[in-house]
């Protein structure tokens, strides 16, 4: 018996609605995003430096928890659909889409330009696949739309800091 024998003789008579190949890996794109944005978002909440720390550490903390709620119900939901998260280290290091943070301390002007963006990035991973996760599963869909709007307005809340008018 192969492993897609064994998960598929394990299914229920009646399953629902299952995952396709597709939309597997379009729900596996965004969850290795959300759960590189968190652990870059730790990383640089550990490490910033300068004016406004402590406002910018508290705001981390909050796009850190979104990004983790949002990878988990994510990889719930994939389970849910009878496919498989893969949220190991290499995995999410070797195929999320966001660029690597530099390492060491960093001053809270370039961590928080660089995790806004990091923030819009994960939310443009979610509107990227949105159209044909919403052609398969539109509950689905209805959970990336959450997470584009968090994530947007996080990248509104955290990048507002360096703007001026």
């Amino acid at each position: 018996m192969t492993t897609t024998e064994s998960k598929t003789s394990a299914l229920p008579s009646f399953q629902g609605v299952v995952a396709s190949p597709d939309l597997e890996r379009n729900l596996q794109k965004v969850l290795v995003d959300l759960t590189a944005l968190h652990l870059e978002g730790k990383q640089a909440h550990w490490n910033i430096v300068g004016a406004n720390f402590r406002d910018l550490h508290l705001q981390l903390d909050e796009l850190i928890d979104t990004a983790r709620d949002h990878a988990d119900t994510i990889a719930e939901r994939m389970r849910a659909l009878y496919a498989v998260p893969d949220g190991r280290p290499t995995t999410v290091a070797e195929t999320t889409s966001l660029p690597l943070q530099p390492a060491g301390e960093i001053d809270t002007t370039a961590a928080t330009n660089n995790m806004a963006e990091l923030a819009r990035r994960t939310a443009a991973t979610a509107r990227a696949v949105h159209d044909a996760v919403d052609a398969e599963d539109p509950t689905t869909a209805d959970l990336l739309h959450e997470i584009i709007h968090d994530l947007e307005k996080q990248a509104w809340l955290i990048g507002s800091e360096n703007r001026r008018v």
